[in-house]
């Protein structure tokens, strides 16, 4: 299970990447490790959750969409779109969202409410 992202009160912002991926790896893997670690350099850059069992999800949390902008135009994530779209999608879709409203529950009974 990977870690779910503490992100602040909101309002912030979440990019959602929504991808099948082509059959081989090809590098993705390495690629994808290079990425959440620069990314998560970046100014505005909150947080990261991420699954693949078939159809893969990444949400990534920014504070403003500046940051997103910012993250979009990075010289090295040009690079990773670029092979992205080359040999490791099938297919993707990309969503940004206003985050208005977040709550949380974990096993010892809290809810927090932000």
């Amino acid at each position: 299970m990977s870690d779910i992202s503490v992100t602040p009160a909101p309002p912030y912002y979440a990019v959602i990447f929504t991808s099948h991926m082509s059959k081989a790896d090809n590098g993705y893997s390495q690629m994808s490790e290079l990425m959440l670690n620069l990314a998560a350099k970046q100014a505005g850059y909150l947080g990261v959750e991420s699954a693949r069992e078939g159809i893969g999800i990444t949400v990534s949390y920014w504070s403003d969409l500046q940051s997103i902008k910012n993250w979009k135009a990075n010289s090295e994530h040009q690079i990773a779109q670029h092979q992205g779209r080359e040999k490791w999608y099938q297919q993707f879709k990309v969503r940004i969202c206003k985050v208005e409203m977040d709550y949380s529950f974990t096993k010892d009974g809290n809810l927090f409410d932000t």
